[in-house]
This record gives structure tokens, C-alpha cells and sequence, in this order.
């Protein structure tokens, strides 16, 4: 009886879902009575229509993202110089690479250009492949010269249609996710729709189109609906295989793409980690996984000329300590109750006192210092102490990285995703619950098939692991608001799949002594459709009214000041100033930076600092040297940051300039006892005194109401 129940729900079939038992279907003899033919035919429509809606939903999301933001900007009609200052921040730099390929003599001389960098950070040639996660940039630069689109598509079209384009393929892995888990294409509909419907919370490609993560997020929805599919019962072998590809092919393109990658995939690790320690998920599969991470990390760190950060990821120490543990006990899944827990204690510290060890050397040999401050943010964050550090308090005093905030839960439940999330992941969680205490207790598994029927079928592997994949990323989400999108676009996975899913209906049925099997094939379909149609009914207007809503890019201010830049400082100039407005200086400009928003490195975070200090209480000799000891020509002041507003005190950026600098901060309010008063006025406020002592050193050379560009004076 269990061997037949296993194979019916391994063949994923939805019309044998409802059904009590396949014995019905076989003959005596074995042989399959004709209606099996009938149930082919039903599945390769199913699949066909499934298909075909998964596609046109990817491409309508394609043509919706794009249209939106050419409605917001009227893209087509600005000029060049708007199109580009339109790319704010670290999305400027980035996309400066793919411009600086393009207009290289040739690709040769573009990736030499890109290799040997001296126009990122001046006085320093850098290795920007090694530094950064710019191979999408390469690849598409050069997929461009080489195709005959050049008379037909502007590069800049090229650029963001094809991360227009990649959004269709987040839509689709999304909904084959769903489809996979519940086995019906209509929860793949409704997650999409929810993906659509809840576009504030689910993604922002749309205004920051070359942020790494808009490239990276869609290869990281088509690993999971890999992993989904791999964690299937009763695969054939080539099946596995292939599908073993598909994860590696994903993760590793994932990996590629974002520099937070490995942040990402610890924790997706560490999902694989607890369900195998509870045996919910096959040992065999947990150990490919693994190894398929760490080997897309090193192939990853190869391509990146052996980039340190990647090597002593914690990642790579983590799966590394797994793999060790789990060879040294042998017998961690056999015994008792008490004698499980004792070894699964015994096994969580070993692996956690193996990777501590494992990160420490790597660090230790390799003189790692590039991650350092993530960490000394995460400690000040979760409160292990205060810290004066200005890169910690610059990632604590920024909104996407608080708390996530409580009206993103109003929005997501206007929809019903919400709800419908918190339903599905209750009843899941339970079922979690007794599953793993089943396992541990060293029950058979025909017992537990008869005691908790309802539990082992509704958690199968894939579902324990979107479960468990839910929950650790909603927990990143909670605590860091920028980290929201790993979660909210899983959340449509979970909950559709929750909504159409015949086992959590039946859970729920049997909890309430409803159950029928008929109740239950009604339910998984007329709930998600009625959800569908209220979605309709409410949103579509909505989404027409925003479709039809037009705006236009307005900001004269920098574009007086970059176009100011290329008229009237040479090619060779090197720039000063925020790192936010350098990344459109380098695009707009082509000009030497003196950094940059890119921050994944020490040196950089100790020159920001010291560049910052145009913005602290300090002389105009003190000033001066600094920028000179980096070559600057020019330093731009933004009034913006001098007078800024938009934080509270104590996170604006001149306060925590002079909390480093341990001098008191502006403005009403304590100060800590052991600060004290500055000898210098600020630096950005007196200079636009013109008084001797500053123009000495510099002399005013463009204003307009944002900008004040000075350029320094070259003293023997």
C-alpha cells in the first residue's frame, strides 16, 4: 500500500492526485488499462497550455516593466546625457563599463581597458573584472558589436531591454516553482499575478534597471525551481543529471552576476543543512547541492582573477564544514530519540566550530579585509555593541537596510498574498514540526504513514524545502528592508502553491472532519480562481491607470553640471566628491574618479572616508592635502549633503563624520561625554565664504542651486 501511494504521488499527475489508490488502474497481470493513454494526452495539453501561459505572462511582465518606465522618464525622448544621469548611483557605474566596452577600438582593447583601470580610482590601476561583477556588461557589450543591430537598436536600448527581458525569465521560474510544487499550472498563474499585482514589494527594475540584482534574481528563481524539481520523488537518472546541470548552470550565472551572491547562498545552504538534519530531504541530493554551490563559487572566483572576498566566503567554509562533519559521524541518522538529538547537537557544533576555523585561516592566509564591514554592521545591527565605525553607521543610517517596514505587510495583503502566505505557511509549518519529531523519534515509516498520513504527504521534500527557504529569507527580509525582494517573490511561489495544493487542502479538510476527496478536488480549483478574478477586478484598473500615467526626467542641476564637465576640464581631470555623484561623473564624463560606490573593498571604504572629510569640521589645509595625496583636479560639493535633511541627527552624513572624527555634531541633542568641539568650522559651509585661508588652495570654477565645483590650485 505505501509503495503504491509513494508512486502516485511521484508521477505528479493531477488527475491521479484524488485518487484513493492507482490499484484500480492496473491489471492482475500488471499491464496498464487503456484510460492511461487518456491521462498522457491530459498531461502533454496541461503542459502545453501551462506552458504557453507561463510564457505569455514572462513576456506581458517584459513589455509592463518597460513600459513603465519609459511612461516615468519618457526615456525615447531625453537626451543622452538625461538617459545616463537616469542611472543613479552604483547602476551609473556599472553601466559605464558596458558604455566604455562599446566605445573601445576593439574588444581586445576594451577588456585590456577593463583589466588595467586607471580611471576608477585614481593613482591605482585596479583589475575592475577581479573587483567587480561586471561579466553580464562584457558579454552583452560584446554581443552587441558583433550582431548586426547596431543600425536598428541605440546600445543603451540593447542594455535595458535585455534586463527587460530577463524579467520574463524571473516570471516564468517563479511559476514553475509553483507549478512543480502543487502540480497545476493555475497556482503557476496566480503567482504571477501576485508577482504583478504586488510590483512595489516584489521588484524595482524599473528605476534601478543595472543594479546587480535585477541581473542576478532571475538565474537565482530558475535555481530554485531546479532545486524543486530535483527534490522530486523517483527521478530517472538522466533525469537527475540533467537537472543537476540546471542548478549548477543557475547558481553559477547567479553567482556571477551579484557580489552578494555568496550571502545569499549560505543561507540556502543552511536551509539544506537543517532539513537533512532532520532527514526530511535525501542525504545524496544535499550533498550534490553542496557541491554544486562551492564549485560555481570557485569557478566564479577563477573568472574574478581569484578574487580574495569570494575565497574566504563563509560559504565556501560552511559547505566545506558540512561535508567534513558528516563523514566523520557516520551513524549521525540511527538511534532513539534522545540519542539523535545528542548526535544532532553534537554535529550542528562541529560544523559551526569547523567553519569558524576553516573562515579564520583562509582569512588569516589570504590577509582578507574586504568583507569586514558587513560585519561590523551586522554586529551593531543586531546589537552587540555601539560602534563609531563610519562604514557600519553609513549601511545602519540607510533606510534599506532597517527594519523592514510594517506598511509593506498593508500592501501585500490588499492583494490577499499575504493572508493566503501566513495560511499556507501555519499549516506547513506544523506539518514541519511533526515530520521532523516522526523522524527523530526512529519511527518506521509505515507507522508514520499511518499516524500522520496527512503530515508526510503535504511536507514532501520539495515543499519542506520552499518551506524552509521561505522562512530564512522572510527572517533576512524582517531585518533588512533592501533584502525584501529575495522574499516577497518567493512568497507568490508559497502561497499560490499552498492555495492549489491538494495535499494542505486535505490537511485542512481532515482538521475540521471535512474531508472528501470530491470537496477537496473542488477547492484547490475554485479558491485560486476566485482569487484570481478578485485580483482582476481590483487591480486592473489600477494597472491601466498607471500605464497611462506620463512623466518626464527632470534634473537640470546635474545636467548643467555634466555637461559643464565636458566642456570645460580635460580628459584628464580627476574628480572628488560623493561616491553617488562620481558614478555619473564616470559615465557621463569618462573623467578620473577618486572613488566610487563599490565598496567591497578596504582601501576604497579608507579613501571614501578621507574624501568625506570635505564634509567635517576640518582645515582647509588638512582638506587640501587629503585631496591632493589622490590627485584631485576638482572637488564637487552638493548641498544636499552639507545641508542635509533627509536623516534625523545623528545619521546625517556630516554627523558621522564627526562622531569618527570625535568631534560634537550640529544642531539641538546629545553628544557622547567624551566628544569634543572642533578647532574648524565645516569644511563645506566656510569655503563658500571665499575668505583667504580657503582660496589659497581653492578657487570656485561653476555653481547652480545643487553643485559647487572648485578646483584645486597645484602648489610646489
Amino acid at each position: 500500500m505505501t509503495t503504491v501511494r509513494q508512486r502516485r504521488v511521484g508521477k505528479g499527475a493531477e488527475a491521479a492526485e484524488d485518487q484513493p489508490s492507482e490499484e484500480k488502474n492496473v491489471k492482475p497481470d500488471g499491464k496498464i488499462l487503456s484510460d492511461h493513454t487518456g491521462g498522457k494526452l491530459w498531461n502533454i495539453l496541461s503542459i502545453t497550455v501551462g506552458g504557453t501561459v507561463a510564457i505569455s505572462l514572462g513576456l506581458l511582465t517584459s513589455v509592463y516593466v518597460a513600459t513603465l518606465h519609459e511612461n516615468d522618464l519618457w526615456f525615447s525622448n531625453i537626451k543622452e546625457v538625461e538617459r545616463e544621469i537616469s542611472f543613479r548611483t552604483e547602476c551609473g557605474l556599472y553601466y559605464s563599463y558596458y558604455k566604455q566596452m562599446i566605445q573601445a577600438a576593439s574588444i581586445q582593447q576594451g577588456l585590456h581597458g577593463l583589466v588595467y583601470d586607471n580611471k576608477t580610482e585614481s593613482v591605482r590601476t585596479i583589475n575592475i573584472l577581479e573587483r567587480m561583477n561586471v561579466y553580464q556588461e562584457v558579454f552583452l557589450s560584446i554581443l552587441y558589436r558583433i550582431l548586426p543591430i547596431q543600425q536598428y537598436l541605440e546600445p543603451v536600448y540593447f542594455y535595458i531591454y535585455t534586463l527587460f527581458g530577463l524579467q520574463a525569465v524571473y516570471v516564468i521560474a517563479l511559476y514553475v516553482t509553483s507549478w512543480l510544487l502543487s502540480g497545476t499550472w493555475l497556482s503557476g498563474l496566480l503567482a504571477a499575478c501576485w508577482y504583478i499585482t504586488n510590483r512595489v514589494d516584489t521588484t524595482r527594475v524599473e528605476f534601478t534597471i543595472p543594479l546587480r540584482e535585477n541581473w542576478a534574481l532571475p538565474f537565482f528563481a530558475v535555481q530554485i525551481a531546479a532545486i524543486t524539481y530535483l527534490l522530486r520523488t523517483h527521478l530517472q537518472p538522466v533525469q537527475e543529471r540533467w537537472t543537476l546541470m540546471a542548478v549548477f548552470i543557475a547558481t553559477f550565472l547567479f553567482s556571477l552576476t551579484w557580489q552578494f551572491n555568496q550571502f545569499m547562498m549560505l543561507i540556502q545552504a543552511l536551509a539544506l543543512f537543517i532539513l537533512d538534519c532532520f532527514d526530511m530531504l535525501p542525504t545524496a541530493k544535499v550533498t550534490w547541492l553542496c557541491i554544486i554551490q562551492i564549485s560555481a563559487l570557485l569557478l566564479v572566483c577563477v573568472l574574478q582573477f581569484f578574487n580574495s572576498m569570494i575565497l574566504g566566503s563563509l560559504l565556501i567554509s560552511f559547505n566545506a564544514s558540512v561535508l567534513i562533519a558528516r563523514t566523520i559521524q557516520k551513524n549521525l541518522k540511527k538511534g532513539g530519540l534522545l540519542n539523535r538529538l545528542g548526535k544532532l547537537i553534537l554535529h550542528v557544533l562541529l560544523v559551526l566550530c569547523l567553519t569558524l576555523l576553516i573562515n579564520k585561516f583562509i582569512k588569516k592566509i589570504l590577509n582578507l579585509e574586504s568583507d569586514e564591514h558587513i560585519f561590523k554592521f551586522l554586529k551593531a545591527k543586531f546589537g552587540f555593541g555601539a560602534t563609531r565605525d563610519f562604514d557600519a553607521n553609513l549601511y545602519l543610517c540607510e533606510e534599506a537596510f532597517g527594519l523592514l517596514p510594517l506598511n509593506t505587510f498593508s500592501r501585500l495583503s490588499d492583494t490577499l498574498l499575504f493572508y493566503v502566505y501566513v495560511f499556507v505557511l501555519f499549516l506547513m509549518t506544523v506539518a514541519a514540526v511533526i515530520v521532523a519529531f516522526q523522524n527523530l523519534s526512529g519511527s518506521n515509516q509505515v507507522q508514520v504513514m499511518e499516524k500522520m498520513e496527512e503530515c508526510t504527504i503535504a511536507l514532501k521534500p520539495d515543499a519542506a524545502y520552499n518551506l524552509i527557504h521561505s522562512v530564512l529569507f522572510g527572517c533576512l527580509a524582517l531585518s533588512t528592508m533592501r533584502m525584501k525582494y529575495l522574499w516577497t517573490s518567493h512568497m507568490c511561489v508559497f502561497a499560490s502553491f499552498g492555495l492549489c495544493s491538494t495535499e494542505v487542502w486535505k490537511l485542512t479538510l481532515r482538521c475540521i472532519h471535512l474531508y472528501t476527496s470530491q470537496r477537496t478536488h473542488v477547492i484547490k480549483y475554485s479558491i485560486p480562481i476566485i482569487t484570481l478574478l478578485y485580483i482582476s477586478y481590483k487591480f486592473w484598473p489600477g494597472i491601466m491607470d498607471e500605464l497611462s500615467e506620463l512623466r518626464e526626467f527632470y534634473d537640470p542641476d546635474t545636467v548643467e553640471l555634466m555637461n559643464w564637465i565636458k566642456s570645460n576640464t580635460p580628459n584628464t581631470a580627476v574628480f572628488a566628491g560623493s561616491m553617488q555623484l562620481l558614478a555619473g561623473v564616470k559615465l557621463c564624463t569618462g573623467r578620473t574618479l577618486t572613488n566610487h560606490p563599490h565598496y567591497e573593498d578596504k582601501n576604497l571604504r579608507e579613501r571614501t572616508k578621507q574624501i568625506y572629510q570635505i564634509y567635517a569640521k576640518r582645515s582647509p589645509e588638512d582638506v587640501y592635502r587629503i585631496l591632493r595625496s589622490f590627485g584631485t583636479d576638482y572637488v564637487i560639493l552638493e548641498d544636499s549633503i552639507c545641508y542635509e535633511r533627509r536623516h534625523s541627527r545623528g545619521c546625517r552624513l556630516r554627523d558621522l563624520l564627526d562622531i569618527a572624527n570625535g568631534h560634537i555634531m550640529d544642531g539641538l541633542g546629545e553628544n557622547e561625554p567624551d566628544l569634543k568641539p572642533s578647532l574648524y568650522p565645516r569644511f563645506c559651509e566656510e569655503i563658500k565664504k571665499n575668505l583667504p585661508s580657503y582660496t589659497i588652495h581653492f578657487t570656485r570654477v561653476f555653481q547652480n542651486k545643487t553643485f559647487h565645483v572648485y578646483k584645486l590650485a597645484k602648489h610646489k
